[in-house]
Order: structure tokens, then C-alpha cells, then sequence
């Protein structure tokens, strides 16, 4: 398993994996809703990357008429009948590496975050779509190993960002030590150096501590970070702790980090006057342009300015997902990309 690498999500990319929402999903509440979030996002991304999409056969032509009617290209969106138990294509998706023979799709084992939900379709995905032609240009191997999308971030130079809340979760793979799991990861994804984050955590959060919620990997050694600047909020702590491990940390070469802190959104609440884990670093890197999720809050506009400062010379869109978060995710965790030699050879 030598000689692999995990690009960074800003390299160049095929194409973006999306699972659409239906009535069978846990969005059957507020399906219109939501549909009409997935079909911007996808009048958004064309401009800048084909998508894959799985999708319950009945509802193809349906959607497809819809976005039609949008004027989206559909020339660059792949519709395969394929049903979901749920949306979150980051964490039954494939997480893809490069090797000397071309791009290969490792398809991890995905057991909803420890058995909490219904996963015996969404675990079969991956698969299904290979076995329909959606990934034509790809090799495909799969492993039993527990691992979410969501909860690791690349630099594309083998640094992988990770929390200890999550991967060394025992119901997850429970029968392998923390050694273990760093073998693992760096056998098959050509990982050098892990950096563990121990600190932080948003509540409404039931990933068990994503990284993705937290800190993300930007270009030129730099890390965005959730940040709290409100000491009454239950984060503030573990958010500052963490916020100092970012600090100490440094990259496979030995070169610390650039941090930008992003703004705290506020206190989010769902329907149920649950909390729900608002963050600004669940953004999407579509090749140049970054589609960031804002909360119809007073630092929605910060936001969006400390992502241009980690991405300057891409296209910056703020994209609503006060609905999203509904559920608990935002635009990172409904999305998945494939990388340049995915769909078509490089």
C-alpha cells in the first residue's frame, strides 16, 4: 500500500457526489424545503465541476425536469438509481487516493457514526454506483475499517488532521488501539504524520467530534478554525483549547500553521429547541470556487471574509443552510468530491 497519496481537497477535481434527498430519508419533513437547497447547490457547483448523484429511480426525471426548468446544464450532471438510507455523501462516499497506476477509491466501512441510524443502504453506495459506471476512470477497493469522510482533512503532503473524539471512538473500531488505527490510515491513504486534535466540540453534534466541523486544511499551510468568543457559551473552553493545540501543531516537513479563526455564528436551535452545530467550517472546495454555509447571522459576512483571506483568487458564494443544519450537517457533509482522474483519465 506504499506509494499512495490523499490529495488535498483544493486540487483539481471530476466531479461532486451528492445523495438526493427523498421521502424515506430523515428530511421527509421538510422534503420541498430542502430539495430546493440541493437544486441551487447544484445550479452552483456546475459551473464548476460535473456531479454524480444518487438518486431513487422514480425521482429522476422528476428532478431532472426541475432542473431543467433552471437552466442547468445537464450535460454535466450524472443521475444512477440508486437509494439512500440519508444524505450525508461525505461519510459513506469514497475517499480517494493516488497511486502510480491512476485514482483509487477506497470505499471504508460506514456504520452511521456507531449504529445510530439505519445504514444498510447507504453503506452499499459506493459500490452500486462502481457497478453502474460512475466512477469509469477509478480502481476500487474496499476495506472493512470504520472511516467517515467527515472526519479526517488532508494537505495533500501527508498531514492528516483528525479528532481522537471520533477515530479512536470504540464504536467505531473497537478492537484496534490508536497505533492501530495510525497504521491504518497511514497504509492506506500514504499519510505521514497524524495530528490528533483532543480539544473541541459542538453540541447537536452526533458524529462523535468530526474534524470537519471544526478545523479544515486551506492552501499554503493554513488551517480555518471554529472559534468562540462569547465566555458564556458551553464552547467557549474547549474551543480555546483547541484553538491552542492548533498552535503547536505542525506539518509533515515540521512547518507550523497559518491559523484564521472563523467567527461563532451564534447559538442555532432546531424545531425541537435542540442545538444544533452551526459552524462556518463545513464549507465546500468546488476546484476555484468555496461554497460556504451561513445561518442568516450578524457573522455570516466575517465568515465569507476569513474563507476569501484562505483562499484569495477563488470564488467565494455564501450558501443558506439554516435548513441543513436541521439535521445536525452542512454543505461539507452532504457533499463528496472525486478528484481530477475519477471520471475521466487526467
Amino acid at each position: 500500500m506504499t506509494n499512495r497519496r490523499l490529495p488535498a481537497e483544493w486540487e483539481p477535481q471530476d466531479a461532486i457526489l451528492l445523495a438526493w434527498p427523498h421521502k424515506d430519508t430523515g428530511w421527509s419533513g421538510q422534503l420541498d424545503e430542502l430539495t430546493q437547497l440541493y437544486e441551487a447547490l447544484v445550479s452552483v457547483i456546475c459551473d464548476f465541476a460535473d456531479l454524480v448523484i444518487a438518486i431513487p429511480e422514480g425521482e429522476i426525471e422528476d428532478v431532472r425536469a426541475r432542473l431543467a426548468a433552471m437552466d442547468v446544464p445537464l450535460e454535466y450532471v450524472y443521475f444512477y438509481p440508486v437509494v439512500s438510507n440519508d444524505t450525508w455523501a461525505r461519510d459513506f462516499g469514497p475517499v480517494t487516493v493516488q497511486t502510480e497506476e491512476g485514482m483509487k477509491l477506497i470505499d471504508f466501512g460506514f456504520n452511521a457514526w456507531g449504529g445510530k441510524y439505519p445504514f444498510d443502504l447507504d453503506s452499499k453506495i459506493t459500490q452500486r454506483l462502481r457497478e453502474l459506471g460512475a466512477f469509469p476512470s477509478a480502481q476500487y477497493e474496499a476495506l472493512d475499517f470504520i472511516l467517515e469522510g467527515g472526519s479526517i482533512e488532508s494537505d495533500g503532503k501527508g498531514t492528516l488532521l483528525t479528532t481522537t473524539s471520533c477515530l479512536l471512538n470504540k464504536n467505531r473500531n473497537p478492537g484496534l488501539s490508536k497505533e492501530q488505527i495510525e497504521e491504518q490510515l497511514k497504509n492506506t491513504l500514504g499519510i505521514k504524520k497524524i495530528n490528533w486534535i483532543s480539544s473541541g466540540y459542538l453540541a447537536g453534534d452526533d458524529t462523535d467530534g468530526h474534524v470537519d466541523v471544526l478545523a479544515r486544511f486551506c492552501p499554503q499551510d493554513t488551517i480555518v478554525y471554529t472559534a468562540c468568543d462569547d465566555e458564556q457559551d458551553e464552547h467557549y473552553a474547549a474551543l480555546k483549547q483547541m484553538e491552542a493545540e492548533l498552535k503547536a501543531m505542525t506539518n509533515a516537513e515540521g512547518q507550523s500553521y497559518r491559523l484564521l479563526a472563523l467567527p461563532w455564528p451564534g447559538a442555532k436551535f432546531n424545531d425541537s429547541d435542540e442545538r444544533v452545530p452551526a459552524t462556518y467550517a463545513n464549507f465546500l472546495i468546488v476546484n476555484e470556487a468555496v461554497l460556504v454555509p451561513i445561518y442568516d447571522s450578524l457573522s455570516d459576512e466575517d465568515a465569507l471574509d476569513v474563507i476569501s483571506q484562505a483562499f484569495p483568487g477563488y470564488e467565494i458564494f455564501g450558501i443558506p443552510c439554516s435548513s441543513l443544519i436541521e439535521r445536525g450537517g452542512s454543505l461539507h457533509c452532504i457533499t463528496m468530491q472525486l478528484p481530477e482522474g475519477v471520471l475521466l483519465q487526467a
